[in-house]
């Protein structure tokens, strides 16, 4: 993607089925300077890729609104100050419309305002103001609007959906009292004389038609308007044969003074009212499809404690700025992204890793905006504020997920697009087939069918099969701190059969600790006293490793009296007037210090992958200490699922063999590719896709990236790089390696329930049409199983929300 190019994520309203999606996506390629556009039906999103130097976001808007949708976004109203003509208005809306996210935006110079269309998911208020101060003036917003509020749209549709229901509902009641009456069976059932009337069944079934009905003929309308059709036509037309084809019996009937009892009013007002209620409940399952997100938005803190002037001030999360030092009282949300500078509590990151466990946190430490302080007070730098903390990028990243296409969509997709056409098509065969052949002259038995086969197809099922599935299986992952970053990740995820785990850092903790302890002629105690002492003044990090074990294991630690590093051998150093050497074999070679005696442990430890350090005191041989990456605790665990998945799981790294074969042993690896180059790690994963094999490679540092790229799945572990993250299709936030297996069960899942509601759609369309057409459903019943038939394949999605991954232990044990 150049760097003109630019990618917006525009809501759309008004779509009603799969083929409403397929019009507006041909209808938006066919822009110039639109290089890609993808509709999410259950997302009601539509995702562009366009040159901004060509065509702007109100054009992407006009035209598809020109389609007969609406095109959803917030409002704000800024006051502006600094303006003195009108080419400063001209320059101040050409600024704002600039910023991704931003539809329209109109400035009055008379009244010194700003009026910005936005999408509240990719922009916000505080983005606009300070777009305007970059390009020289001052804006405030007007009113009480801030960025971190959001409308729910869906919860004002829902309300009126019900309105609407219930009015259909009520005057579709005495119609269907009167159809149920016409049976024979069901003659016991008082019916009242004046529901026989036409013209009572007339002025009922009016206003469900005309008035609720309405949205179907608008709908309807718009999609022919523009050479299309969708579900609204199907509806439009069954009911409106109902309809007629009873106003015209109705009519005749006039002089003869009987009663009619075969009317349709009933079928074409208790079609209308079952749809409605299969959208009312609808709205309602794909409202808790989206959850996730209004979870993780939820999570945000609304006020910071900030110190400014040397005065507490407590101030919207919003007006933090980076550098302010917040301060975190118990029981309390860190506001932002930030580092401890005083304190020491126990942090809540269950939000970020799904991990329930509190994370202990001290000076130095960093902290993530939204996680719980349990017990102590914090004093924190904020380091990033707004959209750039770890939550807006999470939030971020469900969005796009949820948003995306996966392809296994595609079929559905060139169904739904000539889905419509073909169920007239077959309508109006069954209508002359039953007309003609079955019940010849027989005009009211032939239109039922008909009508019956309009009505009992269900496009919006295909529709909603895929991204109902991806926004919620990918909206549970989030919650189980894995971030898929797009649909097509989650698909490919379950085709996997080779995982390449990265040595340091994702294997192993990535960090030297202090694992051995040998004393030769004095107390443990005693050795670990000296070599710390002497170890203290070195910067180098085994260093570093060896003086933070020994202060682990309760050693108080003195300082050395003199310090000298030798490069390439270890350090010399005096401690309460006696000599401490701390390095290699040749080291002690060179001040002529014996020691066969740790010559054969010193081996051992080598074959283990430790970092052996002989000791001398004195000049003679005092003990050894070995360092060593050791693996994390879950590591040996994850590797057993992984291959208990079927997975053949591969460790590389750049170390030689002899380390890397002894941390593959502990963890439980069998294939190792060792003394690696880092610019030779993408060569090795292509060796294995030539084989045929589906590789996703694990990593956590710069040197995994262009790995991570060229893999068909790159897995970074969440605590690694920036770069690293931002080069993978997968997010593991909680920092270990039983992650990649969540995810690949995730995906398996997802994918799972993909299949089997595209199934049932594919099949509910199969079998129904024929049935109809045969003439085994009655049109009211035909309506009730289209109308219910997409509310199963959303309800069928939401189980994702609630699955449970295997128990497993944690690497933080206390």
């Amino acid at each position: 993607m150049s760097a003109k190019i630019k990618e917006a994520t525009v809501p759309i309203s008004g779509m009603t089925c799969a083929a409403c999606a397929i019009r507006i996506e041909k209808g938006l390629k066919k822009l110039e300077g639109v290089e890609s556009a993808s509709v999410n039906l259950a997302l009601e999103t539509s995702t562009v890729v366009y040159d901004p130097e060509k065509i702007s976001l109100g054009d992407i808007r006009s035209r598809i609104e020109s389609l007969g949708y609406g095109v959803v976004s917030d409002k704000a109203e800024l006051s502006i100050t600094g303006m003195t003509c009108a080419a400063c208005a001209a320059r101040i809306e050409k600024g704002l419309r600039k910023l991704p996210g931003v539809l329209e935006a109109n400035v009055n110079l008379a009244l010194e305002t700003a009026t910005v269309e936005y999408d509240a998911g990719q922009v916000g208020v505080n983005d606009l103001i300070r777009q305007v101060e970059k390009l020289g003036y001052q804006a405030a917003a007007k009113g009480d609007q801030t960025d971190a509020e959001t409308v729910d749209r869906r919860a004002e549709e829902i309300d009126r959906q019900t309105g609407k229901f219930l009015f259909s509902l009520i005057l579709s009641l005495p119609l269907l009292w009167a159809m149920v009456g016409h049976f024979s069976f069901t003659s016991f059932i008082w019916l009242p004389e004046m529901f026989m009337n036409p013209w009572v069944q007339l002025a009922l079934a009016t206003p469900v038609q005309f008035v609720v009905g309405r949205q179907f003929y608008v709908g309807a309308y718009k999609a022919l308007r523009n050479g299309s059709a969708n579900m609204d036509v199907l509806v439009a037309l069954g009911t409106s044969a109902a309809y007629f084809y009873s106003l015209y019996l109705a009519v005749r009937s006039i002089g003869s003074g009987a009663h009619m009892t075969e009317l349709y009013f009933e079928t074409s007002a208790v079609l209308i009212t079952l749809i409605l209620l299969g959208k009312l409940f609808e709205a309602k399952a794909k409202g808790r499809s989206s959850q996730a997100i209004r979870k993780l938005m939820g999570l945000k803190a609304k006020t910071a404690v900030v110190v400014r002037d040397g005065e507490e001030l407590t101030i919207p999360v919003e007006d933090v700025r980076p550098g302010d030092i917040v301060h975190v009282k118990p029981g309390e949300k860190v506001p932002v992204d930030g580092i401890v500078l005083e304190g020491q509590s126990a942090v809540d990151e269950s939000m970020l890793t799904g991990e329930s466990v509190p994370v202990d946190k001290a000076a130095g430490d960093a902290v993530i905006g939204a996680t719980l302080n349990k017990n102590g007070f914090l004093k924190v730098r904020a380091t990033k504020v707004g959209k750039e903390t770890a939550l807006a990028q999470i939030i971020r990243v469900v969005e796009e997920a949820q948003g995306s296409k996966a392809p296994i969509q595609r079929l559905a997709d060139s169904i739904s697009g000539i889905f419509v056409p073909v169920v007239v098509g077959i309508a109006l065969v069954t209508f002359a087939v039953w007309y003609l052949l079955v019940t010849p002259g027989d005009f009211a038995s032939a239109l039922e069918k008909g009508i019956a086969v309009l009505v009992i197809a269900c496009p919006c099922a295909l529709g909603l099969a895929t991204p109902t599935s991806i926004m919620a299986g990918s909206g549970r992952a989030a919650e189980l701190g894995i971030l898929f970053k797009g649909g097509e990740h989650l698909e490919t995820a379950h085709k996997l059969d080779t995982i390449v785990l990265d040595k340091t850092g994702t294997v192993t903790k990535g960090e030297p600790e202090l694992t051995d302890v040998l004393a030769y002629g004095m107390e443990e105690a005693e050795l670990l006293a000296l070599v710390g002492a002497a170890e203290k003044h070195s910067e180098h990090p085994l260093a570093q490793a060896i003086v933070k074990g020994i202060a682990d294991r309760g050693v108080t630690l003195t300082g050395a009296d003199s310090f000298e590093a030798i490069p390439g051998f270890g350090i010399r150093a005096a401690v309460d007037g006696r000599e401490v050497l701390v390095g290699t074999r040749r080291l002690l070679d060179r001040h002529q210090i014996p020691f066969d005696q740790a010559a054969e442990a010193m081996s051992r430890l080598e074959r283990e992958g430790k970092t052996a350090m002989l000791v001398a005191v004195d000049g003679r041989l005092a003990g050894l200490v070995a360092v060593a990456d050791t693996i994390r605790r879950t590591s040996r665990e994850a590797v057993q699922r992984l291959k208990a998945m079927g997975l053949e799981v591969v460790m590389m790294t750049g170390d030689n063999r002899q380390t890397a074969e002894a941390i593959a042993r502990q963890a439980g690896i069998d294939r190792v590719i060792a003394e690696v180059l880092p610019e030779g790690k993408a060569d090795e994963v292509k060796k294995l896709q030539q084989q045929g094999r589906r590789v996703a490679m694990v990593g956590d540092g710069i040197n995994d990236a262009p790995a991570l790229a060229t893999a068909d799945i790159g897995m970074a572990i969440g605590t690694g790089t920036d770069v690293a993250m931002e080069a993978a299709d997968i997010t593991l936030m909680r920092g270990d390696l039983t992650g990649v297996a969540d995810a690949i069960v995730m995906s398996r899942k997802t994918i799972r329930n993909i299949k089997q509601n595209l199934f049932w759609a594919f099949a509910y369309n199969a079998l129904g049409i024929p049935v109809a057409a045969l003439g085994f459903l009655a049109p009211w019943l035909a309506g009730a199983a289209m109308a219910f038939s997409s509310v199963s394949v959303v309800l069928n999605a939401l189980r994702l929300q609630h699955v449970k991954l295997e128990k497993r232990s944690t690497e933080r044990g206390r």
